[in-house]
């Protein structure tokens, strides 16, 4: 176990690197000038020229990668043109609020998914069967924009069940999660059919059924828990992408998570910001992917971490 951690950090470590030198390098070629959203529109020649040597981006791309890197390994992800403030303070800001949103969308997409996969996997070629299929290919489909608004003039503003928006309680974060539960469902019901057909067709299960168990002990005490591993590792990608920031979701609900963050960042070309979300999101991808990895072995007795 301590070698395969090991050798899954050395690798974490060169995409995160990897990740850092892309991201700089794209917003380094990029068409907008950062020190024009700073100085203003008024701001003069000699003005732009100083604010740009103060923050270091009239030197090389190289020389600015370095430093920028230096200070990374030191715990520093910069500090905000425009807001002026650390972006770790600004991320770690956001962080309760993203958790909480990540949280509640996995366990809504969990609950949708598994149950509409393993009903359509044992109701397989019957009319449930397709109804199911088509209800996950609309929900993949569906834009977030349309889901987010249709759940909110539904519940909150005809129905008044939960807040039109914002962030505090448990009311504020049903909406959003069940927002994103119904979206990313469609997913894991497929994933979860396709997995639960071929258990189903197993050897093990036909023995079970045998010796005479009942059909309900062999689809969740055998069927189930092999059928899930491929829906562990579509958790671990699920958290990265929560981590980055579901901006749509955020932006119709108020939520103040990173996706807010990020994305007011982008409008304002504030690179340190943009480059910290997008180092917390592959951070997250990478810690998501090694957690589903070490899960798959509790489920699974035979899968061994090399």
């Amino acid at each position: 176990m301590a070698v395969y951690l090991a050798r899954r950090l050395g690798q974490a470590a060169l995409i995160l690197l990897g990740v850092s030198f892309i991201t700089f390098f794209l917003l380094y070629v990029l068409p907008a000038d950062p020190v024009r959203q700073i100085a203003g529109r008024s701001a003069t020649a000699a003005t732009v020229e100083s604010i740009r040597r103060q923050l270091g981006l009239d030197q090389p791309f190289l020389v600015q990668y370095w430093h920028y890197l230096t200070g990374l390994l030191q715990g520093d992800l910069g500090r905000s043109y425009l807001q002026k403030t650390e972006v770790a303070s600004l991320i770690a800001s956001r962080l309760p609020a993203t958790l909480q949103l990540m949280a509640g969308g996995i366990v809504c997409e969990l609950v949708l998914g598994l149950g509409m996969g393993i009903a359509a996997a044992l109701l397989r070629g019957r009319a449930t069967d397709q109804v199911l299929m088509m209800t996950s290919f609309v929900t993949v489909s569906a834009p977030q924009f349309v889901v987010s608004l249709l759940l909110l003039y539904v519940f909150a503003v005809q129905l008044g069940w939960f807040p039109i928006g914002g962030y505090g309680t448990f009311a504020h974060l049903v909406l959003p999660a069940v927002t994103l539960g119904i979206i990313g469902s469609g997913w894991y019901s497929r994933m979860m059919r396709s997995s639960m057909i071929d258990v189903l067709r197993a050897d093990y299960i036909r023995t079970a059924r045998a010796k005479g168990l009942s059909r309900t002990r062999v689809v969740l005490r055998h069927a189930v828990p092999n059928a899930i591993l491929p829906v562990i590792a579509m958790i671990g990608i699920d958290i990265g992408i929560f981590m980055g920031g579901i901006v749509v979701v955020e932006s119709v609900f108020g939520w103040p998570g990173i996706g807010q963050l990020a994305w007011q960042a982008i409008q304002r070309v504030d690179i340190p910001i943009i480059m910290g979300v997008t180092l917390v999101s592959a951070c997250a991808i990478v810690l998501g992917n090694l957690v589903a990895d070490l899960v798959a072995p509790l489920i699974d007795p035979r899968i061994r971490l090399r």
